[in-house]
């Protein structure tokens, strides 16, 4: 028999070499932008997309950004062919670097963003990277992000492609880093804001 726990169901296990291919669906991008760091702050300014995949993040952060350049480790056939964590990236060559990163290499990706951003870094992570001594000690004791914005309803992933009826019990929440001010972090919650920020398409 199944086991349904919220424990087990929250759970997500990918193996060490992983592409861990979780497109996000659009309209978590999108809320990111109208509900976190406000469509006014980023109109005309440059984003990289990271981890792009097949562009699903990268398209709606093109809805607001003036210019969003998207790449992967993997080929997915959207942006070129690109290892964040090697490729020779300028310091300060973005605005920001926004990116659903493995999460197995989401503490690399952050230290790598917070050279590559000019102005902030946002990543999208299950909750739990909040936890563990290991990014206290590497990331949150010495440059704790400046918002922790928790989705306050799911935002359901789904390995290889995006899926309109997929649900899932694992909580994601952005966390995002002004990368010229340390503060003390501000918790706040995405409101519910699915079924107004969907749009037709996105899950093409």
């Amino acid at each position: 028999m199944q086991n349904t726990s919220h424990a087990v169901m929250a759970q997500r296990h990918e193996a060490a070499d992983s592409a861990d291919d979780f497109p996000t669906p659009c309209w978590a991008t999108r809320a990111l932008i109208e509900h976190v760091i406000g469509a006014e702050d980023v109109s005309g300014l440059t984003c990289l997309e990271p981890a792009c995949g097949r562009g699903y993040m990268a398209r709606p952060l093109a809805e607001y950004f003036g210019k969003v350049d998207a790449a992967d480790a993997y080929h997915y056939g959207f942006g070129p062919i690109r290892d964040f964590l090697t490729y020779p990236y300028e310091a300060r060559s973005h605005d920001w670097v926004i990116t659903n990163p493995p999460f197995r290499l989401a503490e690399e990706f952050v230290d790598r963003a917070l050279v590559v951003a000019r102005k902030g870094v946002a990543i999208l992570a299950r909750t739990v990277f909040l936890e563990s001594v290991g990014r206290y000690e590497n990331i949150f004791s010495k440059r704790p992000p400046s918002i922790f914005a928790q989705f306050s309803e799911r935002v359901p992933m789904v390995k290889g492609r995006v899926d309109p009826k997929a649900s899932t019990a694992t909580g994601y929440a952005w966390f995002v880093w002004d990368v010229d001010e340390l503060c003390t972090p501000k918790l706040a919650w995405v409101p519910p804001c699915r079924r107004g920020l969907e749009r037709g398409g996105d899950y093409r």
